[in-house]
């Protein structure tokens, strides 16, 4: 990545948009997650999923956000990082096996440290859609910001 392409705070504006590339989803991801992180029946064996809520398999709200943290860092590339400083998050529907998931992020509000001149608080709303552009995930991140170095 050069140096033109990373961001810093005074790069970002109210509005601004950030899209990401697009990650696939695989019933193998969704259970492999599922066995590791958060071990349900409906996010283990399609079978008995269809006797669920969810009426059939679906990935766990973790792994869509999991997967929504790698997408927001390889399409915003803050200078030093993304540093959370608080987050809502909401699952409207289920993120199901063989979606294709991308994320729509939209600069919402941006507060300057009164204390601190280097820097700021950047609220985003983050959907996490799939290839249906329906909403999976539904994110309010508070990201940490820092103006450019010298600056």
């Amino acid at each position: 990545m050069s140096e033109k392409q990373i961001i810093y705070l005074e790069d970002v504006a109210l509005g601004d948009q950030f899209h990401s590339a697009e990650h696939a989803l695989d019933p193998a991801q969704v259970i492999g997650f599922a066995e590791q992180f958060d071990p349900q029946v409906f996010h283990l064996d399609a079978e008995a999923a269809k006797e669920t809520f969810f009426q059939g398999l679906a990935a766990s709200g973790w792994h869509t956000a999991a997967i929504t943290m790698k997408l927001l860092v390889q399409s915003i590339p803050v200078g030093n990082g993304l540093i959370g400083a608080g987050v809502e998050v909401a699952w409207p529907q289920p993120t199901r096996p063989n979606d294709v998931l991308r994320v729509l992020s939209t600069v919402q509000q941006i507060q300057p440290s009164r204390s601190k001149p280097d820097r700021a608080i950047v609220t985003m709303e983050c959907l996490t859609l799939n290839q249906r552009d329906e909403v999976c995930q539904r994110m309010i991140v508070k990201t940490l910001i820092m103006r450019r170095p010298g600056g």
